[in-house]
């Protein structure tokens, strides 16, 4: 379930309910969320299998799969996935893409990972692509520990958007933001990925005591958008989801006007796609 962070400041009203608040709002439109938020490299994949020994035939558990955009093709390089989404449509869209991709040991779980009945039998991996900030900090390393055989890894995947692409439209998109958006901080730029500090997650896995030191690895991807492409995104993105309606529809249409107009209908968006792999004591 890739991440919020947008050119978009956040607020500042508390953490944990907003973060529940917000992260209800990805399974309202799931189909949507499918067609519009962009996958993740094949090197990506790679690097578990080096890092985390994700190969065929290993047993994966996968927090907050969303629509199966990591699920699928892990499954489809043999290895055996129990995934847990906590929206019902999203989780529908995932069985639906793994059916549709053959993968025959693969299921998906409908339930909330804090409260879930973790497995007895242990996996050797779990893994949470841009979900892993969704879930209650108080439960998911240590139930991530739970579940892991010695020596299993924990695999968390973190999405950024960073400077680069088309710069400047997204400099004129931030101005919309200023306009119709009150959390958005004046002046605020995603940061160049070389600017981008390491992942929290290194932190959060140490304070455990339960995993050694984080491995990172990064890649950056510039997709690009057409203009209903973009805004299908846009309304992917669950801070556009909590703006009241008008000044949902005036970010919208301020948006897609440079597109259309100035860059002749299409614009490219940089992400920064980040890896920690912290693997059991």
């Amino acid at each position: 379930m890739p991440d919020d962070t947008t050119y978009a400041q956040r607020d500042d009203r508390p953490a944990e309910s907003r973060r529940v608040r917000l992260g209800r709002t990805f399974d309202e439109d799931a189909e949507p969320y499918d067609r519009a938020r962009p996958g993740y490299p094949p090197e990506l994949y790679d690097d578990l299998a080096e890092l985390a020994g994700v190969r065929p035939g290993s047993r994966v558990l996968e927090a907050g799969c969303g629509t199966g955009r990591a699920t699928v093709p892990p499954a489809g390089r043999g290895c055996r996935i129990t995934a847990v989404e906590a929206g019902p449509r999203m989780a529908a869209v995932a069985r639906r893409n793994l059916a549709g991709a053959g993968a025959v040991d693969a299921e998906v779980v409908t339930a909330e990972f804090e409260s879930w009945p973790l497995p007895e039998e242990p996996f050797d991996a779990v893994v949470s692509a841009t979900a892993f900030h969704w879930i209650d900090p108080a439960v998911r390393t240590a139930g991530a520990a739970d579940v892991l055989r010695p020596g299993g890894a924990l695999a968390v995947v973190r999405t950024q958007h960073v400077r680069g692409g088309t710069e400047e439209f997204f400099a004129e998109a931030r101005r919309c933001y200023e306009r119709f958006d009150p959390d958005t901080r004046p002046g605020l730029r995603p940061p160049a990925a070389a600017d981008v500090e390491g992942s929290d997650h290194a932190e959060e896995a140490a304070r455990n005591g339960r995993f050694g030191p984080t491995v990172l690895r990064r890649h950056e991807r510039d997709p690009m958008y057409t203009t209903s492409g973009h805004l299908e995104l846009l309304l992917t993105y669950s801070n556009h989801r909590a703006l009241p309606e008008a000044a949902g529809n005036g970010l919208l249409e301020c948006v897609a006007g440079p597109i259309d107009g100035r860059y002749g209908g299409r614009v490219t968006k940089r992400y920064l796609i980040e890896l920690a792999v912290s693997r059991g004591r």
